[in-house]
């Protein structure tokens, strides 16, 4: 008798060999040493306490069912094990007293419930790709997630009490409540609604008491016609009636909170296969479910509703009194659930019919939400690049940001404000753009030609970078900016062939160098340690008033789960010139010279609109057509004229009231009256 532990401890133990009991007994004192459960448990699967030691491991050799378990999911068998187990060792006349120590036989003050893992929940099991054993959890002895479940009878007993109705009943109530919200100002019935329709369960009033239990089809009580009493109320003995369809939902959503992530909004629904109709019966519990429970509760729903169509109604003499609301009764060959009682000089009874499948779980197989990673509130890395426009469709003076970390915190808000207190959010940015440093120099290249000189190479966090064909890069693909970090100094280029040479390095080759009007600023020569950012969906322009141009600026950059005055927040003042305002510089600058006089023409460039063949000329983009002239000798500016045309002539009679002479620089730019003048062309001249 392996389980009769009263026995054992409480009587002298002797030794057998040979299959013959020995005359003397072992040294045991009965009573002397209290029993302690170093383990006990039962794994969260169907009839699991018929063998609480039985697991499911399909990597163990020792993976199997408990007896006659159809292998779903059980946390409720698994709760009430545990509940079995104390309630019994806490009474008294099953745990008795010892003579020797005083304390109880079994010591449930040291008795350790299996198993408690040192992995935190939800992430385990919900991080699949980093649990190799994610998958035994639905169905095992684990009670990470599971200790804090409730029973449903002591979820409505607390209802109940809180209400002040203590003549209730819920010894037939059984069910498992993970999760449940009730408003402050919440009725008993209004608080109990929400569960009677998750788990199924009825109330009613018997002999004073308040009876909950559990929808079931088994019949409590089987009638024949002798058993019903005649009413003239009825057309017969009894009458059977059949709602039609289209008073039956054919669809139902049911709206709950995750239990088995970080508590989000879920959302589960069903219908009829034969359902046409598009009208869906929506229902919100504020209960935390699983999947599994959801798509049950609705299935049943549906499926009660269905079958619950077929209604009865028939009389009952005052001798059948024990048979009210609640009951099932078979009669007819069916069976049906009363709904509600008449008293009378007889019992008017009416019911529906109703199924015992409907009531048993469905063989599904239990999922699990992925849970997301937890990301530490790292420093987010911020760059600001006030750049030209980049499709048209920007707001021209605002700058763009882009951002990185790692890892990346979720959703990164930019706070700003005129001075370093009252900062509003700015921007929300919902992902990290690719951002990197220049490993090798990249010197200056003709623009609107391919550049085929050596690699650029770069190291980027925050994505990959891919080659383009030729085509796709004409037409906007693979486009990057590179900078020296401040706001306004950034050469746009595009690349073809992008070759991964190391983990999150890639050299860059086949370029289209100072796009979009960067050719203006390219410098000699980018060096080593240039800063990189790709240009896609992930760079965002943030918010500025166009009166805030050149103001320095407040910003706060960070997690935004976290506030703008988190220690992780990165702070910087900057100001902005709104370079998608600058004119682009120009084009072809030549100069010729005739009987003295300097002749300069050079090509106007528009910032919108300007790759269409369609027109005879690139839309102005300016308000008036203006150009600024600076000649510029011996490093000096001289003199500066403002023309209204691409061209200009400098006569000998204006050099000599300018004080110039032999070899002198013509430096030419656009003007735009919201900006000013835009990157300067030069051009040498010796008379």
């Amino acid at each position: 008798r392996y389980k009769d532990l009263k026995s054992w401890w409480s009587n002298l133990h002797y030794d057998w060999v040979s299959g013959v009991q020995s005359a003397s007994p072992t040294d045991w004192i009965p009573g002397s040493k209290p029993i302690r459960f170093t383990e006990y448990g039962c794994a969260a699967v169907d009839k699991g306490s018929n063998q609480p030691n039985r697991f499911i491991d399909v990597k163990s050799s020792e993976s199997g069912l408990p007896a006659w378990s159809n292998g779903r999911r059980d946390d409720l068998v698994q709760m009430q094990y545990l509940i079995a187990v104390s309630q019994y060792w806490n009474e008294s006349a099953n745990n008795p007293l010892s003579g020797v120590y005083g304390g109880p036989m079994v010591d449930m003050g040291h008795a350790f419930a299996w198993a408690w893992d040192a992995r935190p929940f939800p992430e385990f099991p919900g991080q699949f790709e980093v649990w190799s054993d994610a998958a035994n959890y639905s169905r095992g002895h684990w009670l990470n997630g599971r200790a804090s479940n409730q029973p449903l009878p002591s979820v409505v007993q607390e209802i109940c009490k809180n209400s002040g109705l203590e003549q209730i009943d819920t010894t037939r109530l059984y069910g498992l409540v993970r999760g449940y919200q009730q408003s402050d100002i919440a009725t008993a019935r209004s608080s109990l609604q929400p569960l009677m329709l998750a788990y199924g369960f009825d109330v009613s009033e018997r002999e004073g008491e308040l009876v909950f239990r559990n929808r079931t089809a088994q019949i409590a009580s089987h009638l024949d016609n002798k058993s019903l009493a005649r009413m003239t109320d009825l057309d017969g003995l009894f009458e059977v009636a059949r709602s039609s369809e289209i008073d039956t939902a054919g669809q139902i959503r049911l709206g709950y909170v995750d239990a088995q992530s970080s508590y989000e909004l879920r959302s589960v629904e069903t219908r009829f296969p034969d359902e046409e109709a598009l009208a869906v019966s929506v229902t919100d519990l504020p209960l935390a479910l699983t999947k599994t429970e959801g798509l049950g509760a609705v299935e049943r729903w549906l499926a009660e509703a269905r079958v619950a169509r077929d209604t009865i109604k028939f009389a009952l003499p005052k001798s059948r009194i024990e048979i009210g609301t609640g009951d099932v009764v078979g009669l007819g060959g069916g069976r049906y659930r009363i709904d509600r009682v008449e008293q009378t000089d007889s019992q008017l009874v009416e019911a529906v019919r109703v199924e015992a499948g409907v009531y048993l779980p469905a063989d599904r197989l239990e999922g699990f939400t992925p849970v997301r990673a937890f990301t530490p509130p790292v420093p987010v890395v911020p760059v600001f690049l006030d750049l030209p426009l980049l499709t048209g469709q920007e707001v021209p003076h605002a700058p763009h940001i882009a951002l990185g970390a790692d890892p990346w915190p979720g959703s990164v808000a930019v706070w700003s404000s005129s001075e370093d207190a009252g900062y509003e959010i700015n921007r929300l940015i919902a992902a990290p753009a690719v951002i990197g440093v220049t490993e090798t120099a990249m010197s200056a290249h003709r623009p609107g030609v391919w550049d085929r000189g050596e690699s650029l190479r770069v190291k980027i966090v925050g994505g990959e970078l891919s080659s383009a064909s030729p085509t796709a890069v004409l037409n906007g693909a693979n486009a990057m900016a590179i900078g020296d970090g401040s706001t306004g100094n950034w050469e746009v280029f595009q690349f073809a062939d992008a070759q991964i040479v190391a983990p999150d390095t890639f050299d860059l080759s086949t370029r289209l160098r100072g796009q979009l009007g960067t050719d203006g600023i390219m410098p000699s020569v980018w060096p080593v340690g240039s800063t990189v950012v790709l240009i896609d969906l992930a760079l965002q322009q943030i918010d500025l008033a166009a009166s805030s141009r050149g103001l320095a600026r407040y910003y706060r950059v960070g997690s935004a789960a976290r506030g703008y005055d988190d220690s992780n927040v990165v702070l910087r003042v900057e100001a902005f010139d709104g370079i998608g305002l600058r004119p682009y510089p120009v084009a072809h600058l030549r100069q010729t010279t005739t009987s003295g006089d300097v002749q300069l023409t050079w090509k106007r460039r528009t910032r919108i609109e300007g790759d269409t063949w369609q027109s005879t000329e690139v839309p102005l983009g300016e308000e008036s057509q203006a150009y600024l002239l600076r000649i510029i000798q011996s490093a000096a500016v001289v003199a500066e004229y403002t023309v209204a045309q691409p061209a200009f002539a400098y006569t000998a009679a204006m050099r000599a009231t300018d004080g110039v002479s032999g070899a002198f620089e013509v430096s030419v730019a656009q003007l735009s009256a919201s900006f000013g003048p835009g990157p300067f062309r030069q051009v040498n001249v010796v008379v």
